[in-house]
C-alpha cells in the first residue's frame, strides 16, 4: 500500500485561506518553568548573625550567679575524707579547718555538719558544701547507721520542694540537695564489710554514690589491682549502683567514656595537703621511709582520676543527675502521696495568708 504525498502548492497565496490555516493550527505550548534547585544557605550571603554569642552569653550570666556544689563524705574515722576533700579543691575546706578537734570522743550517732565555703578560680566562683558525717561505722553496733544520713538527705530535698510549690517563690532557690556522695572503703584488701554493702544499697537510690579506696598506700599494686576487682564484684552481685550509672548514659559518646570510668572504679586514692620537693617541683604527697608517694601521681595512686572525674568532667551532670533523677523521684512520691501538695506548715499558712 502506496503512502500518498499532497503537492507543494506555489504562486501566490490566498489571504483568507492563510487566515483559516492560521485558526487550525494551534499555537505551540510553552515549556513549563522547571524550578530550579535549591541552594544551600551561604553565610556569605547572609551574613554574620551571632548565634555563636548564645554560649558568651550564657557564661556571662552563670558567673554572676555563681555555682553551687554540696559533697557528702561517709566513711569510718581514721581513713582521711578531710584530707582527700581538702586535697581536691586544694583549699582547707573541710571540718579539721573548722574548729573541730581531733581529742574530741567519737559521737555516740552519726551526726550531720555541712560548712561552706566559697572557691574563687580564674574569676569563677563556686559555692563550696562539705557535708562530714562523724560516728558513721565507729560504733560496736552499726545496725541502721545510715538512716540519719537518709534522713538528710531527704530533708534537703523536701527543702527544695517546699520552696518550688510557693505561690511567691524565690527568683533563685538556694540548693543544699547533696549532689555528691564520696563513700570511703578501708583497704582492708579483703572484701567489703556488711555495714558498707548495706549503706551503699539504700543509698544509692536516693544519692550518687561514687566509692573510694582510702589510703591506697597500705596495699602492694598487686593487692589493689585485686581488691578493686572483688569490690567491683561485689557491688554488681549485691545489685548496688553507683555513679555513673549505666541507664542514665545519654549516647554512644557518653556510654564510651563512662564505661572507661567504670572500669576504673572504685578509684584507690591517697590525700595529702603537704608539700615536699621532688626532682625540683613542689607537689603534694606523703613522705615515708623509702620515698615520698606523689598524690597527683598516676604511677602512684588514683586521685588525679578521681579529681578530674569529680569536678573537670562529671561536676555538672552530678547536678543535673540529682535534679533530674534523684530529686524527681522524691518529687513525685510526694506529691503523690499528698495529693498534689506538701502539707502547710505553720509559716508557710502565714506567707499565704499575708500574699492574699
Amino acid at each position: 500500500m502506496g503512502v500518498s504525498y499532497a503537492p507543494a502548492r506555489s504562486g501566490p497565496v490566498d489571504s483568507k485561506n492563510e487566515a483559516a490555516m492560521s485558526e487550525l493550527v494551534p499555537e505551540p505550548r510553552q515549556k513549563p518553568v522547571v524550578p530550579m534547585k535549591p541552594m544551600g544557605i551561604n553565610t556569605s550571603l547572609l551574613g554574620y548573625i551571632g548565634i555563636d554569642t548564645i554560649i558568651e552569653q550564657m557564661r556571662k550570666k552563670t558567673m554572676k550567679t555563681g555555682f553551687d556544689f554540696n559533697i557528702m563524705v561517709v566513711g569510718q574515722s581514721g581513713l582521711g575524707k578531710s584530707t582527700l576533700v581538702n586535697t581536691l579543691f586544694k583549699s582547707q575546706v573541710s571540718r579539721k579547718s573548722s574548729g573541730w578537734n581531733r581529742e574530741e570522743k567519737i559521737p555516740k550517732t552519726v551526726e550531720i555538719k555541712a560548712i561552706g565555703h566559697v572557691i574563687e578560680e580564674g574569676g569563677v566562683k563556686m559555692k563550696l558544701t562539705v557535708i562530714d558525717t562523724p560516728g558513721f561505722g565507729d560504733q560496736i553496733n552499726n545496725e541502721n547507721c545510715w538512716e540519719p544520713i537518709e534522713k538528710y538527705i531527704n530533708e534537703q530535698y523536701e527543702k527544695f520542694l517546699k520552696e518550688e510549690v510557693n505561690i511567691a517563690r524565690k527568683k533563685r532557690i538556694p540548693d543544699t540537695r547533696v549532689h555528691c556522695c564520696l563513700y570511703f572503703i578501708s583497704p582492708t584488701g579483703h572484701s567489703l564489710r556488711p555495714l558498707d554493702l548495706e549503706f551503699m544499697k539504700h543509698l544509692s537510690k536516693v544519692v550518687n554514690i561514687i566509692p573510694v579506696i582510702a589510703k591506697a598506700d597500705t596495699m602492694t599494686l598487686e593487692e589493689k589491682t585485686e581488691f578493686k576487682q572483688r569490690v567491683r564484684k561485689e557491688l554488681e552481685v549485691n545489685g548496688i549502683e553507683f555513679y555513673p550509672q549505666k541507664e542514665f548514659d545519654e549516647d554512644l559518646e557518653d556510654k564510651t567514656e563512662n564505661d572507661k570510668i567504670r572500669e576504673s572504679m572504685p578509684f584507690a586514692v591517697v590525700g595529702s595537703d603537704k608539700e615536699y620537693q621532688v626532682n625540683g617541683k613542689r607537689v603534694l604527697g606523703r613522705k615515708t621511709p623509702w620515698g615520698i608517694i606523689e598524690v597527683e601521681n598516676l604511677n602512684h595512686c588514683e586521685f588525679a582520676l578521681l579529681r578530674d572525674f569529680v569536678i573537670r568532667t562529671h561536676l555538672q551532670d552530678l547536678k543535673e543527675v540529682t535534679h533530674n533523677i534523684h530529686y524527681e523521684t522524691y518529687r513525685a512520691k510526694r506529691l503523690n502521696d499528698n495529693g498534689g501538695l506538701p502539707p502547710m506548715t505553720v509559716e508557710t499558712e502565714e506567707n499565704h495568708e499575708s500574699n492574699l
